[in-house]
């Protein structure tokens, strides 16, 4: 099974994937727009999340970091004067300086990823959407900014103007993406972000066109019209489509099913399901149907 997966959402479905499915069967491809460089190190949110959701580590109140870190780092940056963009834990900074130390001795994110999913014990495949350096940048009324300022230091406050990727024309998909392309028959879009999630990965060259020959499931984030948690209104707003799930699809593009919560007000063709996952057991429910409607 191949999943394409942002940082929040889906790796609550992955959980109950995990549970489901043996570890050679699951695929996971996540979005690197949000990656970025903090006190020297290299960042990759989304990636992070879902190896710690596959090994056992993540922080399920947060859904990012790991669970009991401590910030002694952070904090004692902070008494030395130095501001960092986000509050890194002590076991996840370790995990960044790992993964950055391959990345200067010339390894690619996708050997790093794979590196660190063998240090962390994780069986299922996970691979970034690309190799090469993208950004998701956000026109505010202040200000252009990247992603992590204006959701972690701005709390996504400022109005949105656009938003943008940049680099993503001239990206390409990872090697082991291109090869999941070639060797699976359906994907699943997970509950991330359309815009800047599960709309960066579909953005890459090639990729919808790939698409076309396989069957595409598709699991709103939005329960209701609202989008669980996460910047989605805002970003949907400004890209000019409805906060609904007209607009989600319409971003999603052609889709083979698409599955939106029980009160969604969605009138074309779809599966109504309860999509909220507040516990495990939610998760595991929820794969548990998605597995059906694959098969």
């Amino acid at each position: 099974m191949l999943v394409l997966s942002g940082g929040t959402g889906t790796p609550k479905l992955l959980l109950g994937l995990k549970q489901l499915l043996g570890s050679s069967d699951l695929n996971v491809v996540v979005n690197t727009a949000e990656d970025c460089w903090i006190s020297g190190n290299y960042v990759s949110p989304d990636i992070d999340t879902v190896l710690y959701t596959f090994s056992g580590l993540v922080d399920k109140t947060k859904w990012w970091g790991i669970e009991g870190d401590s910030f002694l780092t952070h904090d004692f940056l902070k008494v030395l004067g130095s501001t960092e963009l986000m509050a890194l834990g002590d076991k996840d900074r370790a995990v960044h300086i790992f993964r950055s130390e391959l990345l200067r001795n010339g390894r690619s994110l996708s050997e790093a990823t794979m590196a660190l999913a063998k240090a962390l014990d994780v069986k299922q495949r996970v691979v970034p959407m690309t190799d090469d350096p993208v950004a998701t940048i956000i026109t505010t009324s202040e200000k252009d900014m990247h992603f992590q300022e204006f959701w972690v230091s701005k709390r996504g406050e400022p109005d949105v103007l656009s938003v943008r990727i940049e680099g993503i024309k001239e990206a390409q998909p990872s090697p082991a993406f291109l090869e999941l392309l070639h060797n699976e028959e359906s994907v699943i879009l997970g509950p991330s972000n359309p815009v800047t999630s599960i709309g960066a990965i579909l953005a890459l060259p090639g990729v919808r066109e790939k698409l076309e020959g396989m069957r595409v499931i598709a699991i709103s984030p939005l329960v209701g019209n609202k989008p669980v948690s996460g910047p989605a209104a805002k970003f949907m707003t400004a890209w000019g489509v409805p906060v609904n799930d007209d607009g989600v699809a319409a971003l999603l593009g052609k889709l083979d099913a698409f599955v939106v919560s029980r009160d969604s007000s969605f009138l074309g063709k779809c599966v109504r399901m309860d999509t909220l996952m507040r516990t495990e057991l939610d998760c595991y429910r929820l794969a548990r149907n998605i597995i059906e409607l694959c098969s």
